[in-house]
């Protein structure tokens, strides 16, 4: 069974593209600690200081492993660094969800359409 890790983060909206760099950093970070890197998401439109990753694992032991080993990644801990002294984050929330079979990257069957 696949558990997807849904984050919701709320931001600093005057602190985007400091977000989007701790972003860029994690697409190297998350798959050296084991875990699937389905996307980070910025806001566009709308709210402006709500972002969402998603990561996913085999289980929640596999996650709690991912969870050790950013305590030991040195690049892990740098980014992490970065995002506590820049203050970027003001609150995570968490929740594991899995993939209901058939529902997942369907393309729009107007694709090439005018």
């Amino acid at each position: 069974m696949t558990i997807t890790c849904v984050i919701r983060y709320e931001i600093d909206p005057f602190q985007r593209d400091g977000f989007k760099k701790h972003a860029e950093n994690l697409i190297s970070i998350i798959p050296q600690c084991g875990g699937h890197l389905i996307g980070y998401f910025l806001p566009y439109e709308g709210t402006n200081n709500v972002a969402w990753g998603l990561i996913a694992f085999d289980s929640l032991a596999s996650y709690e492993a991912y969870r050790a080993r950013l305590k030991s990644d040195s690049e892990a801990r740098e980014d992490a660094a970065m995002v506590e002294t820049t203050r970027m984050i003001i609150r995570e929330e968490r929740n594991f969800v899995e993939l209901v079979d058939g529902t997942f990257n369907l393309p729009s069957k107007l694709a090439g359409k005018a």
